[in-house]
């Protein structure tokens, strides 16, 4: 006898939904390295650029690294949704019993693991090129790993409203760059105080904050902007 729809729990749908986006992100390698590349690259310009001066590039590191990140993790959002807009898929959350925030929240999770995690992880590897010492660099780890699922879960707004829009990602750029200014200015600030003998703790707890904020508020207005999107 088939288990009824409305006896699968929510935690199980959400669950499915991330391994799904998960498994597909795993096919499709180029959408995840992009990301990846495009940070290496970004960042790595900048030391050859400048030159090998060290104290212009410690103090560089933190803004390069962060901005990096930002847009790297930028280049992914506008097939968040996309794919699932054209086969059909959407359409189905909407209807789903799952309240569609959670599912919402699943894939900037998903979107999180394939293009958030993989930059916090090379971040220390860049970082040596910056001549960052072990405290910076555990720091600037910290902090991204704190404000890049923040990324993730703003631009999962950005990524809704301009699902199926001509020239959407410019204009999501426009959208949610704006709103992403306060986890860079958070996130590379903590180095910075720290290189400065200052404190970290109101950093780091605003960028939790922000974080808790986003994971409250951003699935609702995706779920709200998705529906708007298929109206």
């Amino acid at each position: 006898m088939n288990t009824p729809i409305a006896s699968i729990g929510i935690g199980t749908v959400m669950l499915a939904i991330l391994k799904r986006e998960i498994a597909l992100g795993m096919r499709q390698k180029g959408e995840v390295l992009t990301p990846l590349v495009f940070f290496v690259v970004v960042a790595s310009l900048f030391p050859l650029g400048v030159g090998a001066e060290t104290n212009l590039l410690l103090r560089m590191a933190p803004g390069v690294l962060w901005v990096s990140a930002l847009l790297a993790a930028m280049l992914s959002l506008q097939r968040m949704f996309s794919t699932d807009y054209a086969d059909g898929s959407l359409e189905q959350m909407v209807l789903s019993s799952t309240p569609l925030g959670l599912l919402v929240l699943s894939k900037a999770l998903a979107h999180f693991l394939l293009s958030g995690l993989p930059l916090v992880l090379v971040a220390p590897v860049l970082g040596l090129q910056f001549g960052l010492d072990s405290r910076a660099m555990g720091i600037l780890v910290l902090t991204l790993l704190l404000g890049t699922p923040t990324l993730s879960l703003i631009g999962s707004i950005g990524a809704a409203l301009t699902l199926g829009v001509r020239g959407a990602g410019v204009l999501l750029s426009l959208l949610i760059l704006p709103l992403y200014i306060p986890v860079l200015i958070f996130g590379a600030g903590a180095v910075e105080a720290d290189a400065a003998g200052l404190g970290i703790g109101g950093h780091l707890s605003l960028l939790a904050a922000l974080l808790v904020l986003s994971l409250f508020f951003s699935p609702l207005a995706t779920a709200a902007a998705l529906r708007i999107s298929l109206e």
